[in-house]
């Protein structure tokens, strides 16, 4: 049903583009508009604007349906009443306690002695 929505919405923006391109543009911001085109009369402008009106109207309400059809599936959730979400690490290693002097490398350093000699290893300088 979704996509039988999305492909009429679809076409009602295609139409409504071309219905909007077709109108004579009556401010001339461009300079480019007021010329005799094939769609010079009175007529056809009020049959454009009314078309372009329903047009809008029926994308509004696909762009409604499509917004209410997305919501359906979805589940009101509280942050209230969670418990907080554990984070287990990779292998089983414990985490690097934050560091109380020293720097990154010492820290890393430290980390490598709990981890012990587990893997491979870098080559190491002497």
């Amino acid at each position: 049903m979704q996509t039988v929505i999305i492909v009429v919405h679809l076409m009602i923006v295609a139409v409504l583009i071309g219905s909007v391109l077709l109108q004579k543009s009556e401010g001339g911001g461009l300079g480019m508009g007021g010329g005799a085109g094939f769609m010079s009369s009175r007529g056809t402008a009020n049959l454009l604007t009314r078309t372009t009106a329903v047009l809008a109207g029926l994308f509004f309400l696909t762009s409604m349906a499509l917004a209410w059809m997305a919501g359906i599936d979805r589940k009101p959730t509280s942050i209230l009443g969670t418990a907080p979400a554990t984070q287990s690490q990779p292998g089983g290693a414990t985490p690097a306690a934050p560091p109380t002097s020293g720097g990154v490398l010492d820290t890393l350093k430290k980390v490598d002695e709990q981890q012990g000699q587990s893997g491979p290893q870098a080559p190491r300088s002497q």
